[in-house]
């Protein structure tokens, strides 16, 4: 059993992942969160809000997971989010084409379809399930297609990704945040791809969680305010040229700019903030990386663009936030479809004078000659150069139609005018996560087996093997287990209370009174929950009980007076452990 399935088989057994729809047999690419997972996932969530929403300032909106055609035709997703799709002949099983070859070559992610096929048949790929014969390879759009409305109701899709509501609502978010560049917006959503054939288990659903930040600042101005935060962080960079020798390299955030690596410091930031929220959340340092796309996997709209990947033990380097810079491309594909401009107006610190050749046509005579429509003629007529202007009869386009203006009703001059700042189009810094991957990963760099001492329990005679989530204490699902020795009615009273103070201190605690005590330890180091209380007799005399570090098993004598502001501490700050009370 590798670490993938001892991970997956404590995830299901202690309620953390479920196989969804398992009563009816399951379906590949969905999974449920039980109550400790779905737990984990809201501390994980919350981490990201402290970060980017409180920390960072880019507030959270909230948008449709089904959007209206238009909005994906805008984006590209309808003319292009497809894969390589075929199908066997035989059993009729899908594969994704590219995966099918990917031990036979290495660029198979950017061949066409014909070149697929052809490596098939030279290959002799057959069916991974039943050895048949395969079919052409065709492209699968991977969006679920639904209709907005009864009958000949609206075209819609499933989002396939939260970043496009943000998007839509350029214009509503920049009177939001007065017009001032930079400024983000952020989402915690569903969203949903039918992948062709998802066997990575939470690695590849379609159905998951993204978590995005759209940020838009201004493209002439690059750096960031705040760069010098992390601009000594050492972070392992898979660049482009790294690629070429096949390994990775450590260095500064600073250097990485200067040496022209990261295109500037406004990215840069954002992959150190990414860097940072990861390792908080539990990520081991030494399992994460940041490869950059190679100039030849680069999107058209992207300048610069960091995958942080994650190693993991069955599926190797996985791809968990996509960090880029995708410049005005959203912006300006969703002003061409909605004919509306998406831009802002920057001031500039101080007013410029400028020479500027300028175009004044005659409304006075315009207005009878070409009546309602006189008014896109004279704006057609401003974007004329002055050798066009200086016809007897000036020629122009408006509306589709082609109108013949007089020279008399048209002026022209170069004047000196003061400009107190321009309207440009906002670049895009998006860094884009994806939750699920990095749930799982979470649990795997937490995830320990140890061979352990048996005198926690008086019933064990010899050592035994000791499974643990080492979590992060922020992130641990359940932070405290209040385990009364004995189930009897003077100790479980005095639990019940320890634990309501606890929970009205706003920590999670479990309260468990099933089993010998060595047993309540073990269940609860295999959810990791961080520490554990233990009522006993002594506390009836003393008014102390006994507390439990999930990590050393060191346990402490502690009053039980405050004892919530104890495991507050313990929990939320940089507290060491022994300080907490009198070591056993």
């Amino acid at each position: 059993m590798d670490r993938y399935e001892q991970v997956i088989e404590l995830a299901k057994r202690r309620g953390f992942l479920w196989n969804s729809f398992e009563l009816y047999g399951g379906t590949a690419g969905f999974y449920d969160y039980g109550p400790l997972g779905s737990t984990l996932k809201r501390r994980i969530e919350q981490i990201w809000r402290e970060i980017y929403v409180i920390q960072e300032g880019f507030m959270e909106i909230e948008c449709p997971t089904i959007g209206i055609e238009e909005v994906f035709i805008a984006s590209g997703h309808v003319g292009g989010f497809s894969d390589p799709l075929c199908e066997c002949k035989n059993c009729g099983e899908a594969f994704r084409a590219d995966h099918l070859i990917k031990h036979i070559t290495e660029e198979a992610d950017g061949l066409s379809d014909e070149e697929l096929d052809k490596i098939i048949a030279q290959n002799s790929v057959k069916c991974p399930e039943c050895g048949g014969d395969l079919g052409n390879t065709y492209e699968f759009n991977l969006m679920f297609k639904t209709q907005i409305g009864p009958g000949t109701g609206r075209k819609g899709y499933m989002r396939p990704e939260t970043a496009q509501g943000m998007f839509v609502d350029f214009l509503r978010l920049a009177r939001y945040y007065r017009d001032k560049l930079p400024f983000g917006a952020t989402q915690i959503g569903k969203s949903y791809r039918n992948e062709i054939s998802p066997r990575q288990g939470v690695i590849r659903l379609r159905e998951f969680t993204q978590a995005e930040a759209e940020i838009f600042i201004d493209p002439k101005s690059k750096s960031h305010p705040n760069f010098q935060r992390f601009k000594d962080t050492a972070i392992n960079l898979y660049s482009d040229a790294a690629q070429d020798i096949g390994k990775s390299e450590i260095m500064t955030v600073k250097d990485a700019v200067d040496n022209g690596i990261i295109a500037h410091e406004f990215l840069a930031y954002q992959v150190a903030l990414v860097n940072h929220f990861l390792q908080r959340v539990g990520i081991a340092h030494d399992k994460l990386r940041f490869r950059q796309h190679r100039k030849d996997e680069m999107a058209h709209y992207a300048i610069d663009c960091w995958d942080a990947e994650i190693l993991t033990d069955r599926f190797g380097w996985v791809e968990v936030v996509g960090i880029a810079d995708r410049t005005d491309y959203d912006l300006s594909a969703h002003a061409n479809m909605s004919k509306t401009e998406l831009s802002i107006f920057i001031e500039y610190e101080q007013p410029k004078m400028v020479e500027k050749f300028v175009v004044k046509p005659n409304m006075e005579k315009m207005g009878p000659m070409f009546k309602g429509k006189a008014k896109i003629v004279a704006e057609a007529l401003k974007a004329l150069t002055a050798e066009e202007l200086e016809k007897e009869e000036i020629k122009v386009i408006a509306g589709g139609e082609e109108f013949t203006v007089p020279r008399e009703m048209v002026e022209f001059a170069q004047e000196t005018i003061k400009i107190s700042g321009e309207t440009i189009v906002p670049h895009v810094i998006e860094p884009s996560f994806g939750i699920d991957r990095i749930l799982y990963s979470v649990m795997e760099h937490a995830y320990d087996e140890e061979m352990v001492p048996a005198k926690e329990s008086e019933e064990e005679a010899e050592d035994e093997a000791r499974i643990v989530l080492r979590f992060k204490k922020e992130v641990a699902p359940v932070k405290v287990a209040v385990l009364p020795l004995l189930t009897r009615q003077e100790l479980i009273e005095p639990s019940k209370e320890i634990a309501n103070k606890l929970r009205n201190k706003g920590l999670l605690a479990a309260y468990d009174d099933s089993g010998a005590i060595g047993r309540r330890y073990r269940r609860n180091d295999e959810i990791g929950t961080p520490y554990c209380i233990t009522i006993d007799y002594d506390t009836l005399q003393d008014n102390t009980v006994t507390i439990r570090d999930r990590d050393s098993m060191q346990q402490v004598r502690v009053p039980i007076e405050k004892i919530e502001d104890v495991l507050y501490e313990l929990v939320h700050t940089d507290r060491k452990f022994e300080s907490a009370g009198k070591p056993l």
